[in-house]
């Protein structure tokens, strides 16, 4: 498949499939007869992979490393599951975080009339907190 049909089937720039490629974050892309760029499964399994990796925040440089590691076989397997691993933990902590925040504004919505004070009574509630720290001045004295 051209770039326009693997670009189109995985939702990603051109440029930056191109990019991938020129980076080594996928396998050097077989040309045609023309020399335009004829994508095999391989490659699109590849692109895959590094457009899910860079979704859960991995950079590049990480993902060099973990190509680097794939590249040297089988002794590297544990160092490239850990690269995985610890971006999934960073992914998983992130996720809590937004959890926690998405719980927290469901809350807000679910009770906002009983949390935001109407603008008149805000306004009366600073003047009155405002005379009452006045009037504390003036007893102290």
């Amino acid at each position: 498949m051209n770039i326009k049909e693997a670009s189109e089937r995985l939702n990603i720039p051109k440029e930056t499939l191109r990019y991938w490629e020129n980076s080594g974050l996928i396998p050097e892309v077989p040309r045609n007869s023309s020399g335009y760029r004829d994508y095999t499964e391989n490659e699109i399994k590849w692109a895959l992979f590094i457009k899910a990796m860079r979704n859960a925040g991995m950079s590049v440089e990480s993902l060099i490393e973990f190509i680097n590691l794939y590249n040297e076989h089988k002794s590297s397997r544990e160092a490239q599951k850990s690269l995985v691993k610890e971006q999934y933990d960073i992914l998983l902590a992130k996720r809590n975080e937004l959890d926690k925040t998405l719980n927290y504004l469901s809350y807000k919505l679910d009770h906002f009339e009983d949390h935001v004070i109407p603008f008149l009574e805000e306004e009366n509630y600073y003047e009155l907190r405002k005379e009452k720290m006045l009037d504390d001045k003036s007893e102290t004295k």
